[in-house]
């Protein structure tokens, strides 16, 4: 077998909807959502979601910061080894760089963060990787930092090029804490009249229902730093449509609603501290994807990072409309089950 012949093409149904009223340094205008699924409802939803916000005066949104990881794992005789190797090479940052340089003009060494287990060291590094989501980018850098490590300290020894402190396409505590692709919040304030019209619930039934569901019901279910309905939807939907990784969802759907009064209007707000996203690299070849970045915005001559960054807002605008209008309907009993009956069972009687 050839692996590198494909053959067939999985065809997701897409649609696009919106648009969306986005303001931000990244985005200030109003610009439409493309989706592939498999869950139908997911486009009504969104859509309603948008309109709703555009109405509302649209969706700011900013992104907090950004990086991509990639850890390595080594070992030595003794902690004492390990933890002295790594006091240097946080004086040697410089130098690490120079390493990096020669893989990508685009990769650049933020930080260095390790855990010590015995005489393991977890050591995981956080680039910026310009417009790519930047996995293979990131790797390739580890792999050569990692070969210099184990010349420049010969008590170190290579263990695995990943030490799962990344961490990549897991549920995860330490990517919300240290961030892991963008990091972007998104937030609209929807007037009562507005809510009452488009969304047909009041603001006060929202917030209660966020507390109540999304925050009390994910500790409950002993979530892991989420506290939201269904994120992972749009983000699949979005990922597919722009030819993301889409196993990235996992980390990606880790993020957090928060909802209040403001003086009589709703304010709702989502942040995803883990919002993997590129314009180029593996994926970004096929015809619809390279059509959806184009109408998306997020293939002009910009500086690099820049359409990665505006791609990442919209994702974000996208999980916001989505997320927004399904609490709305969970807020009124019946809503959601009628919805899915009427777009998926074809009238089709369930025993």
């Amino acid at each position: 077998m050839r692996w590198h012949n494909i053959d067939e093409i999985a065809a997701i149904p897409m649609k696009t909807v919106g648009p969306i009223q986005i303001i931000s340094d990244e985005v200030n205008e109003a610009v439409p959502l493309p989706l592939a699924t498999l869950e139908s409802p997911l486009w009504p939803s969104t859509h309603r979601g948008a309109l709703a916000c555009t109405r509302a005066g649209g969706i700011k949104a900013v992104i907090v910061d950004e990086r991509m990881s990639r850890s390595i794992l080594l070992e030595a005789d003794a902690a004492t080894d390990v933890f002295t190797a790594y006091l240097d090479l946080k004086q040697r940052k410089p130098e690490l760089q120079q390493v990096i340089s020669e893989t990508s003009r685009f990769a650049k060494l933020l930080d260095l963060n390790a855990q010590i287990v015995g005489s393991l060291l977890f050591l995981r590094f956080e680039l910026l990787t310009g417009d790519a989501a930047g996995h293979n980018m990131v790797t390739l850098a580890a792999d050569r930092m990692l070969a210099w490590i184990v010349d420049q300290y010969p008590a170190l020894r290579y263990v695995s090029i990943s030490g799962n402190y990344c961490s990549d396409k897991k549920t995860s505590s330490v990517n919300g804490i240290l961030g892991r692709g963008k990091n972007v919040i998104a937030e609209v304030t929807i007037p009562r009249a507005t809510c009452q019209r488009f969304l047909k619930t009041s603001p006060e039934k929202i917030v209660d229902l966020n507390i109540k569901k999304n925050l009390l019901g994910n500790i409950v279910a002993g979530g892991l730093r989420t506290a939201n309905a269904h994120f992972a939807n749009m983000l699949l939907g979005f990922y597919l449509a722009t030819g993301q990784d889409a196993a990235n969802i996992i980390e990606g759907s880790q993020g957090i609603v928060f909802a209040e009064m403001r003086g009589d209007a709703l304010y709702f707000s989502v942040t995803l501290p883990n919002l993997i996203v590129g314009t180029v690299g593996n994926g970004k070849t096929h015809e619809f994807v390279r059509k959806n970045l184009k109408l998306l915005g997020c293939d002009e001559k910009r500086e690099p990072g820049r359409n990665a960054r505006r791609l990442a807002i919209i994702a974000a605008a996208a999980v916001l409309c989505g997320e927004l209008s399904l609490l709305a309907a969970q807020t009124n009993q019946g809503e959601l089950m009628r919805s899915h009956l009427k777009l998926e069972r074809k009238g089709l009687c369930i025993e």
